[in-house]
């Protein structure tokens, strides 16, 4: 009896244990399945996740998105958006709504080790900063002692207001507004003196309203926020997919592979280039991914640049410059391991 209770016990373990190692891949499996790619963006952020006029969603965000699509189906339009609120984008990742989650969200230590959530690479260095109309006559956050500062509830800004302000000896008033378009609102009409977000979002916010010249972003960066997508734990080879594929756009732009030249690039005799675009060594099977996931990618979205330049560049309503988010060798902190 007790040698039959331990072979219950061993083989009830043996399942769980193959139960586990089953979820553990069923990512890939199901979004393969289901032929599309299903990703959680933000409500509407012009210049990272907005529809244009035709319905189609546009934006560094997006564009992210369909990378990962290119990578997986060879086809960056198979990708479906879903809003996420900002209150509930990781409830929406966990309970599996959303394959991956890329909505300019801050990796943090807290989040990654208790929300069930990893986050892949850095895809813009930004930090936290304050917008305020130019009448209000200031230089320096230094000078917003006792104002009211409008923001989103769920995010990093009340604590790094916090410890900004006890650093300068000021106080503030933290006005909290449960959507973008309410927090705007709120700022565009006076309700507060200053609105504080990511640097990249008080661009867009500054981007949208009606007269852009009457806001200026003060100087200060008060945090370091790096915006990462994020998947659920224990699906590495996921991971691995999302984490890649942003390398590959930063490769891409590193090796001077375009979305015009990757046909050309493709005959290129630099081992590396070949290793990306797969025309040597077959890197996608070790993804589950077609060999030619890295052409896929550059031609269906283009490399990195291609993605800030026509979504955040200076060309753009946002009006962006790269600053830390320029490639390595060029002064910033963009860096994508080897592809080998």
């Amino acid at each position: 009896m007790k040698r039959k209770f331990l072979a219950l016990c061993a083989a009830t373990a043996a399942l769980m244990v193959g139960a586990t190692a089953a979820q553990s891949a069923t990512t890939l499996e199901t979004v393969k399945a289901r032929g599309k790619l299903i990703c959680g963006v933000s409500l509407s952020t012009p210049g990272f996740a907005a529809a244009d006029d035709k319905g189609r969603m546009q934006g560094f965000d997006a564009d992210i998105c369909r990378a990962i699509a290119a990578a997986v189906f060879g086809d960056a339009d198979k990708v479906d958006f879903v809003l996420t609120n900002i209150n509930t984008r990781f409830q929406a990742l966990q309970s599996g709504e959303i394959d991956v989650l890329s909505r300019q969200t801050t990796a943090t230590f807290s989040r990654e080790a208790s929300l069930g959530i990893d986050f892949g690479p850095t895809v813009f260095y930004d930090g936290q900063g304050l917008l305020v109309p130019k009448s209000l006559g200031v230089a320096s956050a230094k000078e917003l002692t006792d104002a009211a500062i409008c923001t989103l509830p769920g995010t990093t800004t009340s604590q790094n207001l916090t410890d900004f302000f006890r650093t300068v000896g000021g106080k503030f008033e933290l006005v909290v507004f449960e959507s973008p378009d309410e927090n705007r609102a709120a700022f565009y009409s006076g309700r507060c003196e200053a609105i504080s977000s990511d640097r990249s979002d008080l661009a867009s916010i500054r981007a949208v309203a009606n007269n852009p010249d009457d806001y200026v972003l003060l100087p200060e960066t008060i945090s370091k926020e790096p915006l990462a997508p994020a998947v659920r734990q224990n699906d590495s080879n996921w991971r691995d997919i999302v984490s890649w594929s942003v390398y590959m756009l930063m490769a891409a732009e590193e090796k001077g592979i375009t979305q015009a030249n990757v046909d050309e690039m493709a005959k290129s005799e630099d081992p590396e280039i070949q290793r990306m675009l797969g025309g040597a060594d077959e890197l996608g099977k070790m993804l589950g991914l077609d060999n030619k996931w890295g052409y896929n990618i550059v031609k269906g979205v283009g490399n990195y640049a291609e993605v800030f330049d026509r979504n955040l560049g200076e060309k753009t309503k946002l009006g962006m410059t790269r600053g830390p988010n320029t490639q390595w060798n060029a002064g910033g902190l963009l860096y994508a391991p080897p592809v080998r």
